[in-house]
């Protein structure tokens, strides 16, 4: 007893010794409960809305109004097609598209059911569940409003009808799958990457390297290398399961989905470098790395719709690799679009890629750090 008792104090004397982890054990925790404490919200609000009115009518505003009071649909933007609401959705700027038709205020006069049009992107069964029945809920509402005003029995004045679009069946693992690919290669990418450089360090391995002509970015490459092969194992194994076990049709291009995801393995390893650069334990390397695998999770949109959260933690978002890679491969796989649509998603990724190199890069010296 007395000896586990000598290696306990010994043990906490070295982490005593050493702030830097010390820092990291008492102030990571608290500053993920508040930040997730804010941000995770399982009610969807602020839903990006886009609109088609060509009835320009009073009765259409009306009950769009009633849409945007209800604090669930942000309209952001009116257009004047179909293709424009389809692009709109496509593209992920938009999550939600009412359509009204030219003779909706008409038959609202006339006292036949007037059709609305409400498209929903289902690659979000999160947000889908909400907007869908949040939408019929104010149709309902609203024609018992007509009704019971006019004093008359009939049809529904207003006939919301709802269309999910790319899940429209509502299968968890169309929406999960794909995610889960880009969280796989987060953990090892990041993870692996971190701990690896640090424990070749603490061994003394690097030793061997610093004294060769090596350049540091020649250095850099040849620790990145071996993770990309592995990262693009990872996608394929998580694919092939996803479509052999779970049925998840891959409705746009594989081979797209591999370029593209090649941005993404290379910002996930810079910022993995980077934080090999910061620690000087392997302890400390899994502290950090952990610190950037939970928020990853929680506010990339992987579990947690975006939307709903608010505007400073959704930027914080913004920050975050998995954020874009999360739009990219969900709407390669489930809604068949291409580089045309995601070009905001590559660019993002691609600004990580040369930041976390180049920084981890200038940082790493020819030297026993």
């Amino acid at each position: 007893m007395r000896r586990i008792m000598a290696v306990l104090y010994k043990e906490f004397l070295q982490i005593r010794r050493d702030r830097m982890t010390l820092g990291l054990i008492f102030m990571l925790p608290l500053v993920q409960l508040l930040l997730f404490g804010f941000a995770i919200q399982t009610e969807v609000k602020h839903i990006s809305t886009v609109v088609f009115d060509q009835s320009l009518s009073a009765d259409s505003r009306d009950l769009l109004e009633s849409f945007s009071a209800s604090g669930y649909f942000d309209v952001t933007m009116a257009v004047n097609s179909y293709d424009e609401v389809t692009r709109m959705i496509d593209s992920g700027k938009a999550k939600v598209g009412i359509v009204f038709p030219p003779d909706f205020s008409e038959n609202v006069r006339r006292g036949t059911s007037a059709a609305v049009q409400v498209f929903v992107d289902a690659s979000d069964s999160m947000v889908s569940n909400q907007a869908i029945a949040v939408a019929n809920f104010i149709g309902m509402i609203k024609s018992q409003e007509i009704l019971t005003s006019k004093l008359r029995v009939g049809a529904a004045p207003y006939d919301i009808r709802v269309r999910p679009w790319y899940n429209p069946d509502g299968v968890t693992a169309y929406y999960m799958v794909p995610a889960i690919c880009g969280i796989l290669v987060t953990l090892s990418m990041v993870m692996l990457t971190s701990m690896g450089i640090v424990r070749e360090r603490e061994r003394g391995t690097l030793e061997q390297l610093m004294v060769t002509p090596i350049k540091p970015y020649e250095l850099m490459l040849g620790k990145t290398l071996p993770y990309i092969v592995l990262g693009y194992i990872q996608i394929t194994v998580a694919l092939l399961v996803g479509v052999l076990v779970f049925h998840v049709p891959i409705k746009g291009s594989i081979l797209e989905l591999y370029i593209l995801t090649l941005f993404f393995i290379t910002a996930s390893l810079g910022l993995g470098i980077l934080v090999s650069n910061i620690a000087k334990t392997q302890m400390q390397a899994m502290q950090l790395a952990y610190f950037i695998f939970l928020p990853s999770i929680l506010l990339s949109g992987f579990m947690f719709p975006r939307d709903g959260m608010p505007k400073l933690i959704y930027y914080i978002g913004n920050l975050i690799p998995l954020t874009y890679y999360l739009d990219i491969i969900r709407g390669i796989v489930l809604k068949g679009i291409g580089f045309s649509y995601l070009i905001g998603q590559v660019i993002s990724l691609l600004v990580f890629s040369v930041v976390f190199l180049t920084i981890s890069t200038l940082k790493f010296k020819k030297k026993i750090a």
